[in-house]
């Protein structure tokens, strides 16, 4: 399974991003794609998760300004930010969790400028 993510990049404070991650390779049943971000210094945090029954959650620092979702086919996952702050820079990192096995994207960098 491979996981590339792109999208992401410099924002202003306040401003928008979205990235994106395409899982490829045997990929079938149920799995979950999700996004974790990790920020210098700091430990790797979930931010969001997207299930194959559509049930999708984000984090408390998040809630309310990320959105997370998945394309019908449902190999690809999208995280909407909106109301970026500096805290929210970090590397932003695709993953893919199936029978107990999970797969991490190479990552996508993001940052807030103020």
């Amino acid at each position: 399974v491979q996981l590339v993510e792109s999208g992401g990049g410099l924002v202003q404070v306040g401003g928008s991003l979205r990235v994106s991650c395409v899982a490829s390779g045997d990929i079938s049943g149920l799995f979950v794609m999700g996004w974790y971000r990790e920020a210098p210094g700091k430990e790797r945090e979930l931010v969001a998760a997207a299930f194959s029954g559509g049930f999708t959650t984000v984090s408390d620092p998040v809630k309310g300004r990320f959105t997370i979702s998945r394309d019908n086919a449902g190999n690809t996952v999208y995280l909407q930010m909106n109301s970026l702050q500096p805290e929210d820079t970090a590397v932003y990192y695709c993953t893919l969790k199936a029978a107990s096995v999970e797969y991490w994207g190479q990552g996508t960098p993001v940052t807030v400028s103020s």
